[in-house]
């Protein structure tokens, strides 16, 4: 089972774009600008477009949700990263 959505990038083309993919009925991919969900956001729709504004509402509500959550779980891991890292070098100097 695929997860409801993922995060895509292709930095070597599109270095300040991020995408969110929804992999559920009505599969989408919304391509925003990695400094926030809403700036330079386009929608491309792989199954028919939802007649319902408030469904497309829900779902990229959902959308952002997810990839601010992703976002911020890695920006987490990284300093979690760093710090054991730094933890390590300083037991070699001693």
């Amino acid at each position: 089972m695929l997860p409801k959505f993922l995060l895509a990038d292709n930095s070597q083309v599109l270095p300040d774009k991020i995408f969110v993919i929804h992999n559920e009925q009505p599969r989408f991919i919304v391509g925003c600008d990695v400094e926030g969900f809403s700036i330079d956001q386009e929608i491309y729709w792989i199954d028919e477009e939802p007649a319902s504004e408030e469904l497309k509402r829900e779902l990229l509500e959902q959308a952002e949700e997810f990839m601010d959550l992703e976002l911020e779980y890695e920006e987490e891991l990284y300093a979690l990263e760093n710090e054991e890292e730094t933890d390590e070098n300083d037991k070699s100097i001693q």
